[in-house]
């Protein structure tokens, strides 16, 4: 039996202009996430304003108008560039009859289609949860929307009718839950490293081919898509380095500007797998314009999640679809590749070699016998290949990670 395509609610997008980020380009943003999440765009208001209106966050007359133009179109959702309150939620839903969502609702819907393990369903249902607490009096509409729809969906879904009592202990539960997985995977991390398996973190905006490129580096088949979000768990692959050494790659959910705080603090245990990596693949759409831009908020985000002192290397990727050519620097950590067509790829595997030599150091130390604890503690995360016991203490010669510099640094005997 042929299965029914599910038709494309027809949308309006919404924006206002206050200086704080280029409005046009935020748009064009919104309107391929109102794509990903099954939309058809049939137009754009938008409207400078100093802030946003307390009350529709648009101002009632261009609100009448938008409806107008729905009604004419046949239009049956907005789609605001912003986040509403629930006053808001309810007050321009009451005006113009339409179905509404927020910017953060509709990430949060994408996110629900694509979260495909356990923990990343949990993390959805957690993010959908804390942006729902304030705003169940004004969300009444939406939650009544049986059937589906955009902003209505996710592993959550039942439980939005429930009052605040109850969906504070679904979070406290979600959170408890998530707690679990992040002290199985802290044990996997733990067991990496005691076998040395170096860690390589694909980083970067959504849509700018992490996955393509984790599929050619590892001969793998992970789902793959030109389409925002494509990828929201993350996904681990053994690596072979062109040395012969094996690494473990690992694709990380893409990034995006203005990120809901609430998908940033439920993914950030998900995002960490980059604070823990030995060397960082920054990677970015070289065919597209804004390519600079989606650098420096992926390099916002590592530098909240404390990633500064790891070796970065930035991945300009799609140069088979840019008229430009690029100008490699010499010496530099800058790699221009196409992951898809497979150019550049010897030169990156050569860089990451390079980087993970610079993430690890011999160090020959001097332990007084009270320091026995961070001994032990060399021992299991790195490789000692020389340990003398000496009246002054215990001489140590070892392979150890830099990030543990700050630990061993008082008992160097040379550099």
């Amino acid at each position: 039996m042929k299965q029914q395509e599910i038709p494309r609610q027809r949308a309006v997008l919404v924006g206002i202009d206050t200086g704080e980020y280029d409005l046009h380009q935020s748009l064009d943003e919104l309107s391929e996430l109102a794509d990903t999440a099954g939309a058809e765009v049939l137009g754009r208001f938008f409207q400078s304003r100093p802030t946003q209106d307390n009350a529709t966050w648009i101002g009632g007359g261009k609100l009448r108008e938008i409806r107008d133009f729905c009604e004419r179109e046949g239009a049956e959702l907005l789609i605001f560039d912003g986040e509403l309150s629930g006053s808001q939620l309810r007050n321009i839903e009451e005006i113009t009859g339409l179905d509404v969502v927020d910017r953060t609702m509709l990430i949060l819907d994408i996110f629900a289609q694509r979260a495909v393990s356990s923990e990343g369903k949990l993390q959805v249902e957690l993010a959908q949860q804390k942006y729902l607490l304030p705003r169940l009096i004004g969300v009444g509409q939406a939650l009544s929307r049986q059937g589906g729809g955009i902003g209505t969906r996710g592993p959550g879904e039942t439980k939005l009718e429930s009052d605040r009592r109850h969906i504070r202990r679904r979070i406290t539960a979600l959170e408890a839950q998530l707690k679990e997985m992040e002290k199985r995977r802290a044990l996997l991390r733990r067991r990496r490293e005691k076998n040395e398996v170096p860690v390589i973190a694909i980083v970067g905006y959504t849509n700018v081919g992490k996955s393509t490129l984790l599929n050619r580096l590892t001969d793998s088949s992970i789902y793959a898509k030109d389409q925002l979000f494509a990828t929201l768990d993350p996904t681990a692959r053994e690596l072979v380095l062109p040395d012969g050494q094996k690494a473990i790659l690992i694709d990380t959910v893409g990034l995006i500007q203005r990120l809901p705080h609430q998908l940033i603090e439920a993914f950030k245990s998900t995002l960490e797998v980059a604070a823990d990596a030995d060397v960082i693949l920054n990677v970015c759409d070289f065919s597209n314009p804004l390519s600079r831009h989606q650098l420096e908020v992926t390099q916002q985000l590592l530098a909240e999640l404390g990633c500064g002192d790891i070796p970065t290397l930035t991945v300009y990727n799609k140069i088979d679809l840019s008229p430009v050519r690029p100008v490699p620097i010499r010496g530099s950590r800058v790699v221009y590749i196409s992951a898809q067509q497979g150019t550049g790829i010897s030169k990156l595997l050569d860089k990451i070699c390079e980087a993970l030599s610079e993430s690890v150091r011999q160090y020959a130390l001097l332990l007084p016998y009270t320091q026995g604890g961070l001994l032990d503690q060399i021992r299991r995360n790195g490789r000692i290949l020389s340990e003398k016991y000496e009246p002054e203490g215990i001489a140590v010669t070892a392979i150890l990670h830099k990030r543990y510099h700050h630990l061993v640094a008082p008992y160097l005997i040379s550099e």
